[in-house]
């Protein structure tokens, strides 16, 4: 802090002025930025170069610029600024007056190979989004008019005309494998969109009717994220990422957009996309009471720890936002189900006497509807397992 106040008190951000706009060295460039994200780390400081106008006005147009490093210190500087609650809403309101920054973030996101700077630029539009959700809706809007983009030699460079979920979903696969931490940021503005009718609009109605968006989600939760080859506390390390990722597709599912979707998702490859997916939501809700069991062990443990009982507190509230958003997708999926889809399941070990009591188990009494659909279905695939269910749930068979 000493050093920051010393470079302050030595005018050190108006140097730096000069220096972005004379210097044709990007290593200058990107330490002048550099030392101003670390200058920014201290309230005072963060507000004084927040509220220089021109000074944030050329650290936006550092967005254009062409080298990783430069845009990667930039990245870092903002998030910083907009981390400062008392400085946020200058940063965001600057960047809903530049439409410039739109195009330049969705050409980082969508063309970069640089793992670390797409993780950084995802971490300011995540916190963008949440900080302001009229910014989120006129970028999802955006993308109907061109805008000039990085240059090269000092000649203005015609951006394509880029739509948000696209540009997420590239760098998505990009991080996804180098980065958990990334791909939890990108999951997550996936997350943000959804929570607007505009943004589900946005993911459903694209050119590929949501197939691009819905696949990659589907492959992340049936072939990466909660195994059956891993332990079972790896629900506590995935929580996030996977209720991010659920919860998109259960907005995904749920929406009545008559696209290639809705098309997709009743053809006869049906089985494809629900029983792996409803294998392993049943997978998650089984782990979780894995991990519920050990939380009530650890709690007797540490009971006279209050810093261990607020951690297991938050803990608890996380893996219980996962159940919630695991059991309404699993019981909407469970609706969906006919009789050949139940056989395909019963076939392939995603559906039997342990898997469904422990869907029943956690969908019980809340979802009593959807049970009883699936239940009648089960009844014409495997009469034998209806019973034993309905032995094992006394109030379905009181019920029926």
């Amino acid at each position: 802090q000493d050093v920051a106040l010393f470079l302050q008190e030595f005018n050190a951000p108006d140097i730096f002025m000069g220096v972005f706009a004379k210097s044709k060295c990007p290593r200058l460039t990107e330490i002048c930025v550099g030392i101003l994200g670390n200058m920014a780390c201290f309230q005072d400081i963060c507000m004084s170069i927040s509220k220089d106008e021109n000074l944030g006005q050329v650290l936006l147009q550092r967005l254009c610029d062409s080298d990783s490093p430069t845009l990667l210190e930039t990245s870092r500087l903002l998030l910083t600024c907009l981390s400062q609650p008392e400085v946020a809403n200058v940063w965001v309101q600057r960047i809903r007056e530049n439409p410039s920054v739109y195009d330049c973030v969705c050409f980082i996101m969508s063309s970069s190979t640089n793992v670390e700077l797409l993780v950084k630029v995802g971490e300011v539009v995540d916190k963008l989004f949440d900080l302001d959700e009229e910014l989120m809706l006129n970028w999802i809007k955006n993308g109907t008019c061109r805008s000039v983009g990085p240059s090269v030699d000092d000649s203005p460079e015609e951006l394509p005309d880029f739509k948000i979920v696209p540009c997420i979903l590239e760098a998505a696969k990009q991080v996804r494998s180098d980065n958990p931490e990334g791909l939890d940021v990108y999951m997550h503005i996936l997350q943000l969109l959804t929570t607007v009718d505009e943004g589900i609009q946005a993911i459903v109605q694209a050119p590929d009717g949501g197939k691009e968006t819905w696949s990659l989600l589907y492959d992340l939760i049936c072939h990466e994220l909660c195994q059956p080859d891993d332990p079972p506390i790896i629900v506590q390390e995935q929580k996030t990422v996977l209720a991010s990722i659920l919860s998109v597709l259960s907005a995904m599912f749920a929406s009545q957009t008559e696209q290639e979707y809705t098309k997709m998702r009743k053809s006869k490859s049906c089985f494809f996309f629900y029983m792996p997916l409803i294998g392993s939501l049943i997978r998650i809700l089984q782990y979780m009471e894995g991990c519920g069991k050990r939380s009530v062990d650890n709690s007797k443990e540490s009971e006279q720890q209050e810093t261990g009982r607020v951690d297991l507190n938050e803990e608890d509230f996380h893996l219980k936002i996962l159940k919630d958003i695991c059991c309404e997708l699993l019981s909407n999926m469970l609706q969906e189900l006919t009789k050949e889809n139940t056989l395909e399941g019963l076939h392939q070990g995603h559906l039997n006497e342990q898997t469904c009591s422990c869907a029943f188990q956690n969908l019980l009494p809340l979802y009593f509807a959807s049970v009883e659909s699936f239940l009648e279905v089960l009844r014409e695939a495997d009469q034998s397992l209806a019973d034993n269910l309905e032995k094992r749930f006394p109030s379905l068979k009181v019920h029926a």
